[in-house]
């Protein structure tokens, strides 16, 4: 098999491949019940073409017959007269009348026949049609069940193309929120630990060192002072606390 014969055959199975997955049996058998009706249709109208033409051709044999009884009273008139001459002519055109005549009843039957054959086709084409029609709408009603219940199965089980996605945009949902949950976690220690700051407080980690360190010297400077100003006690020896308590 050649290179053609092959890209070919790939192109075949990929087409057929291509209409089948697409292709829905209802619109198919729509279709070729209209072809059926098409062809039922061309049926029919072929009976009325027969039906037609074998009339025409009774109508001219109706007048040939008129004809040659005309002719034939011609010619008997013609012999009355001593015309023999004239009778002749007549009695030629009769013959002529008469095989024209048999000409016609030989294509009417012809004609006949074909419209019987076709009239018996048209009978039986219109009950594979109409066979063909329910056991179309029989099909088509079981395909449209069997794909609601398809559908139904797979959105309950998650198959179907639209909850696959649902179900994937849940879980990247879910796996979102936790991992901003984490971070939130992690900011929060980091900031507990001192490692970053928090923009959002009055002071800095440094600010609030120094704002301590500050405090405790203004304790102890206060302190030192009212140590100054507030004389200390002498604190009583053991024999003066006894000459008290005497």
């Amino acid at each position: 098999m050649g290179i053609l014969d092959r890209l070919m055959t790939m192109i075949k199975a990929k087409i057929s491949t291509f209409l089948d997955r697409h292709e829905d049996p209802r619109e198919t058998l729509d279709y070729s019940y209209e072809k059926q009706l098409e062809l039922l249709t061309n049926v029919k109208r072929g009976i009325a073409d027969v039906v037609t033409a074998k009339k025409r051709l009774e109508l001219q044999k109706a007048k040939l017959e008129s004809n040659i009884e005309s002719l034939n009273n011609q010619a008997r008139e013609a012999v009355s007269l001593g015309r023999d001459d004239l009778a002749r002519i007549a009695l030629e055109r009769k013959k002529d009348s008469m095989a024209q005549i048999e000409s016609l009843t030989a294509q009417i039957a012809d004609l006949e026949n074909e419209q019987a054959k076709l009239v018996n086709t048209e009978r039986r084409l219109s009950a594979k049609v109409e066979a063909f029609r329910t056991k179309k709408e029989t099909i088509k009603a079981q395909y449209s069940a069997a794909e609601a219940q398809v559908k139904i199965t797979e959105s309950v089980t998650g198959i179907s193309e639209e909850m696959a996605d649902v179900g994937m945009s849940v879980q990247r949902a879910e796996e979102k929120t936790e991992t901003m949950k984490a971070r939130s976690q992690a900011l929060d220690e980091l900031i507990d630990s001192g490692t970053l700051q928090d923009l959002t407080g009055d002071q800095t980690k440094v600010e609030e060192e120094l704002s301590k360190i500050k405090s405790n010297e203004e304790v102890d400077q206060e302190l030192k002072i009212m140590k100054q100003q507030v004389p200390v006690k002498k604190k009583a020896t053991t024999e003066e606390t006894q000459e008290a308590q005497q």
